[in-house]
C-alpha cells in the first residue's frame, strides 16, 4: 500500500482501535464539540489562525491564503514531531482526519508519509464519521436489553456499577452524559458533552457489545439533561424485559443523601435547582423545602421532595412508557450496603 494511503470510514472502522495513534488535526473548538473515539487533538491551524486564513480566503483569494496558512501548517506539524512523535517506530500507525475536504489532514499525512511512517488519511474526515454514526444509531441495537426501573434513590447506578464490575454488558447513559437524569441530576464540575459528543460514546459503546449477551440499562427518560437519547435506541429499551428494584424509602433516602452529598455542602446551589420545580409545586412548597436546607434538615427534606415529587412522577410514567413493566421481575433490597448490591448484582449476571 501507498503512503499516506485514502481510506472511507468502512475501510478503517475494522480497525480502529489497532492504530496506533487517532490524530485529529482540526482546531480546538472543533474538537472539543465532538471528535472519533480516543483521538487525540494536534491541530495543524489553532482558532485564531484558521480564522485569520478563513477570512483571507473568504476577503482576497485561496492563494494568498495557503501562503499565509502554508508556514503555519508547517511550523505546527514540526513542533508535533518534535515534540510527540520523534521516538516514534518505523511501523507506527496513525489515522489523520480534519473536517471533511482533507487540505488540513492530506498536510500532516503528507509530512509523516515522507518520513516513513504507514499513515491513513480519512476519505471525508469526521463528517464522514458522523454519518456512520447517524446511520448506525437510526436502527435498533442487536443485542436484548434488561432495564433497571425502580423510584428514585433505588440505587439503579449502584448496580449498574456492580454489575459491570462482574464482567455484565451495561449501557450507562447517564454516565455518558454526566448527568443523573432528573432536575437535581447536574454533576459539579462536569459539564455535559455536546450531542453529538453524546451520541458518538452510544455508538462506541454499542459496537464493542457482544450481539448475544444481555446488556443491561437504566429506565431512561427520553432526555438527560440537556441531551437526548437517540430515539431508535429509546425504542428499544421501551419494548425491552424489566427488573423492578424495591427499596424502602427509609434506605432511598440515605442511599441520597450518600450520592448527592455536593448539594448537602452547597445549599445555594440545591435551592436554585428546586426553584426549576416552581410551575410544577408552587411557592409556599418549595419556600417549605427553603426552609429545610436553611435548617440542615437534610433527611426531611429528601422524604418530602420523594413523597411529593419523584416518586408521583415515577409512577405516572413507567407503566406508560416501557411497555413489560407489569410483568418485571421484582427485586426487593433489605439495605444499600455494597454486599446487597452485589448479591444482586450476582444473580442477574448469572441468569440466563
Amino acid at each position: 500500500m501507498k503512503y499516506p494511503a485514502l481510506l472511507s470510514f468502512d475501510q478503517v472502522l475494522a480497525r480502529l482501535d489497532r492504530f496506533d495513534a487517532i490524530i485529529d488535526v482540526r482546531s480546538p473548538s472543533e474538537f472539543a464539540l465532538d471528535h472519533l473515539p480516543h483521538a487525540i487533538n494536534c491541530p495543524v491551524l489553532d482558532d485564531a489562525q484558521r480564522a485569520e486564513v478563513g477570512t483571507l480566503h473568504n476577503h482576497v483569494n485561496a492563494f494568498e491564503a495557503r501562503k499565509v496558512g502554508a508556514p503555519m501548517v508547517a511550523k505546527n506539524v514540526s513542533h508535533y514531531i518534535e515534540t510527540l512523535w520523534r521516538d516514534k517506530p518505523h511501523d507506527w500507525h496513525a489515522l489523520i482526519y480534519c473536517w471533511r475536504g482533507g487540505n488540513r489532514s492530506g498536510a500532516m499525512a503528507h509530512i509523516l508519509a515522507k518520513i516513513g511512517w504507514p499513515v491513513i488519511q480519512l476519505d471525508g474526515g469526521y463528517k464522514a464519521y458522523r454519518n456512520y454514526v447517524n446511520a448506525a444509531l437510526s436502527l435498533p441495537p442487536a443485542p436484548s436489553f434488561k432495564v433497571v426501573c425502580g423510584t428514585t434513590g433505588s440505587g439503579k447506578t449502584r448496580l449498574l456499577e456492580v454489575l459491570r464490575r462482574l464482567g455484565a454488558q451495561v449501557l450507562d447513559l447517564e454516565q455518558l452524559a454526566a448527568h443523573r437524569g432528573s432536575v437535581l441530576g447536574h454533576m459539579p464540575n462536569q459539564p455535559q458533552p455536546s450531542q453529538k459528543a453524546f451520541e458518538g460514546a452510544i455508538w462506541q459503546q454499542l459496537r464493542q457489545f457482544d450481539a448475544g449477551r444481555t446488556v443491561f440499562v437504566e429506565s431512561e427518560s427520553k432526555k438527560i439533561g440537556n441531551l437526548n437519547v437517540p430515539a431508535a435506541l429509546m425504542d428499544k429499551m421501551r419494548r425491552s424485559p424489566c427488573i423492578s428494584l424495591r427499596l424502602s424509602r427509609q434506605n432511598r433516602v440515605r442511599l441520597l443523601l450518600e450520592d448527592y452529598a455536593h448539594f448537602t455542602q452547597h445549599p445555594a446551589a440545591l435551592k436554585a435547582q428546586l426553584d426549576c420545580l416552581l410551575s410544577l409545586h408552587g411557592r409556599e412548597k418549595i419556600g417549605r423545602w427553603h426552609a429545610l436546607i436553611d435548617t440542615a434538615q437534610m433527611p426531611e427534606l429528601v422524604e418530602q421532595v420523594l413523597a411529593d415529587h419523584y416518586d408521583p412522577a415515577y409512577l405516572r410514567s413507567i407503566e406508560r412508557n416501557f411497555a413489560l413493566f407489569l410483568q418485571a421481575d421484582v427485586e426487593q433490597l433489605d439495605g444499600i450496603s455494597d454486599e446487597s448490591y452485589l448479591a444482586l448484582a450476582r444473580r442477574l449476571h448469572q441468569a440466563p
